[in-house]
């Protein structure tokens, strides 16, 4: 699922307070690649990152997916892009209170044309243990990971990724970077990881940054294992 970015421009603000969230930015990712995103607060990463998901507009330039401009997509067609193409993780993990991590994972999945079996997600996200447990009844590490399931059981083309470890310590974020690097070596599903955490990046086949919404750079790299980092 290859994305290309062109000239893309958003703006917040007008006058001489107007900030430019997009300045310009250009840039391609190839399909099945792991991409981390780097950059200080308000760099510009997460609206890079809204953008792609289809979760906001540009004033100007466009966002191509698959061929498709979605950035000229109506309501309805780019709804359907969103329900069916892009799962989006964010650090805040954003699970409902009174379902267990199975009905979490479900609500999700009995909305999707092609979901990924259930039982077998869960397995592979090693929340089987946990399957019948609440969101207030589980780790920060698992919580997130059932927000990932709930994002991959849609079997998405592209998996937005909104600082997923930033709430974790360093055992729980190493071990949803693995759960991460394993759903892209089994699904090649494309995955776009935004971070300020330097120490990711051995993990990633594409490394751009990001500085006061211009790309700085972009390069290939040739990744490790998230074993081998120093989360």
């Amino acid at each position: 699922m290859s994305i290309v970015i062109e000239d893309a421009v958003k703006k917040y603000g007008r006058g001489e307070s107007e900030i430019y969230a997009l300045n310009h930015v250009s840039l391609q990712i190839e399909s099945g690649e792991v991409c981390v995103i780097l950059g200080p607060s308000g760099s510009g990463k997460s609206t890079l990152l809204h953008m792609i998901g289809g979760l906001d507009q540009l004033d100007s330039g466009s966002v191509t997916v698959d061929g498709t401009k979605i950035t000229e997509l109506g309501k309805k067609a780019l709804t359907e892009y969103r329900r069916e193409k892009a799962g989006v993780v964010f650090q805040s993990y954003n699970l409902i209170a009174e379902l267990n991590v199975k009905e979490n994972i479900r609500v999700v999945a009995d909305i999707s044309k092609d979901p990924l079996d259930l039982d077998t997600l869960i397995a592979e996200l090693g929340l089987s243990r946990h399957a019948t447990h609440f969101p207030a009844e589980l780790s920060g590490g698992q919580q997130q990971r059932c927000a990932i399931g709930r994002a991959l059981v849609k079997n998405p083309d592209i998996l937005l990724c909104d600082e997923p470890t930033g709430a974790l310590d360093s055992v729980s974020a190493g071990e949803v970077l693995e759960i991460l690097e394993k759903i892209n070596e089994k699904y090649h599903t494309t995955i776009l990881i935004i971070t300020h955490n330097e120490n990711m990046a051995g993990m990633a086949d594409r490394i751009i940054r990001v500085h006061d919404g211009k790309i700085v750079s972009n390069e290939k790299n040739k990744k490790v294992r998230v074993k081998e980092l120093k989360i």
